[in-house]
């Protein structure tokens, strides 16, 4: 049987992320990269927090010294639980065979697009996925990844194979979470559930699909049950604002456009709803909740890097990109 997490086995690594708490870029930090006179300043402002190998604004740039600072990250903590680790990993492994299963398709390469932080290096899933050697993955990521192939070999539909492989990543994820004992854990990726969910329904009522078409996009496991939601979609958006006004999303329903125009402060409350949720690992001393919450905030930070570098190179002004920023 799989080890449970105890608190008492965070002790050490929870007064580690505690520390390195303090280096997190805060919304003032990005709020001066965003208000940097040049692009050259909101470098060096970045530089000084955190990222000393960022030279320039380019989208390369970023992008490789997100790379690094995530590789940083895996690298720095000792965790006594390797699953949840494994939590913030596994997106990586699903993003990879999505890129492979579809460059295998296309007959084109997938090299410059995959990503070494998942569980599975990118060689071993390339390896897989062009001779078949699922056994070499991890159970569930083989089954997906079995039957996302058959479904993108029989419908040729790449949105069909995102879609199932986006289900089973949140799925897998929700069954670590559940052998790990972890409760506070197993509500951080239903909130993320919820959330994904109560995006797909705000979008499909924009693009006016149909509940069928919902029903396969919805993910299973949150608190917000399917049925509900579905019954909101048949209903052409009647009755959303109910559905969600006892939750944590009840705010972010408020600003569903379902006519059209942008989605920037609705996308930013879906956000802000599950890092509500990470709060709470605030007034726990040590435990799991520290290091879950650390590892979800380094995500955003890392999001919301590229969006105030790539902002600030595109000149956008101040406002603008701080109203882009995640919570």
């Amino acid at each position: 049987m799989a080890k449970k997490i105890r608190d008492t086995d965070y002790l050490a690594v929870s007064a580690q992320v505690r520390a390195m708490e303090n280096t997190l870029l805060t919304r003032d930090r990005l709020e001066q990269v965003a208000s940097a006179r040049s692009v050259e300043e909101a470098v060096k402002v970045v530089q000084e927090f955190g990222y000393p190998d960022l030279t320039s604004a380019a989208p390369e740039a970023i992008d490789t010294a997100i790379l690094r600072g995530r590789r940083s990250l895996q690298e720095e903590l000792n965790l006594p639980d390797g699953r949840v680790m494994d939590i913030f990993k596994l997106k990586h492994d699903y993003h990879n065979l999505k890129a492979l299963l579809k460059s295998r398709h296309a007959g084109v390469s997938a090299d410059h697009i995959l990503l070494d932080l998942g569980r599975v290096s990118p060689a071993e899933l390339k390896r897989a996925v062009e001779e078949g050697e699922w056994d070499i993955l991890p159970e569930a990521l083989a089954a997906a990844a079995r039957e996302a192939k058959e479904i993108l070999d029989t419908t040729r539909d790449g949105q069909l194979m995102d879609i199932f492989l986006d289900r089973a990543c949140y799925q897998e994820e929700l069954d670590m979470a559940r052998e790990s004992g972890s409760d506070f854990l197993v509500g951080y990726i239903r909130r993320r559930i919820d959330s994904a969910n109560l995006r797909a329904l705000v979008r499909t009522l924009r693009m006016k699909k149909s509940a069928d078409f919902l029903q396969q996009v919805l993910i299973p496991g949150g608190d917000v049950g399917e049925a509900e939601i579905l019954t909101v979609s048949q209903n052409e958006g009647t009755g959303l604002l109910e559905l969600y006004a006892p939750t944590a999303f009840a705010a972010a329903a408020e600003q569903a456009s379902l006519a059209g125009g942008a989605l920037t402060e609705f996308e930013r409350l879906c956000d802000d709803a599950v890092a509500e949720y990470l709060e709470m690992a605030r007034f726990v001393p040590f435990g799991e909740q520290a290091v879950i919450a650390y590892l979800a905030a380094r995500e955003t930070e890392f999001t919301n890097l590229r969006i105030a570098l790539l902002g600030r190179s595109m000149d956008l002004p101040a406002e603008v990109i701080c109203a882009r920023l995640r919570a």
